[in-house]
């Protein structure tokens, strides 16, 4: 995968978690994911994390599948970040990890002053057709 390739597909990427209209973000969706691709949240929030070691329960994994998990889990980050008007999400460089993973970093910007209010960073495993199959999310202190 090119430079080029890789900016393409961060931008890509990134647009999904920024689109306002709810029928282009399931178009790219549908175009970025796998049928049956995953996203898993690495560190759950501590409520969770607290909440889990109460009741004498691991960590749980947190886990979305396929398109329509996927969808909802893109939609909600909108509706809480992007739709207020108060944050955009913006993507670093993309990275080509030697076992032919992405990494991918990103932020979540504030549009009044352009202030870093959180991020994190993305381990993205793709197929054979350029679709995600899995993406592990880490994220930084989300204020």
């Amino acid at each position: 995968m090119s430079n080029q390739d890789l900016t393409r597909f961060a931008e890509r990427y990134m647009s999904q978690w920024n689109e306002s209209d709810p029928e282009i973000r399931r178009k790219l969706i549908h175009e970025i994911w796998a049928p049956e691709g995953t996203q898993t949240l690495v560190d759950p929030p501590v409520e969770i994390r607290e909440a889990a070691a109460n009741l004498n329960f691991a960590v749980p994994v947190l886990l979305v599948r396929g398109h329509d998990a996927m969808e909802a889990r893109v939609s909600r980050a909108y509706e809480m970040f992007v739709a207020p008007g108060e944050y955009i999400f913006e993507v670093g460089a993309a990275t080509l990890l030697p076992t032919g993973l992405i990494g991918l970093p990103w932020s979540m910007v504030s549009r009044a002053d352009g202030s870093v209010a959180g991020g994190g960073y993305e381990v993205i495993g793709l197929d054979s057709d350029g679709r995600i199959t899995s993406d592990h999310q880490f994220i930084e202190g989300v204020r």
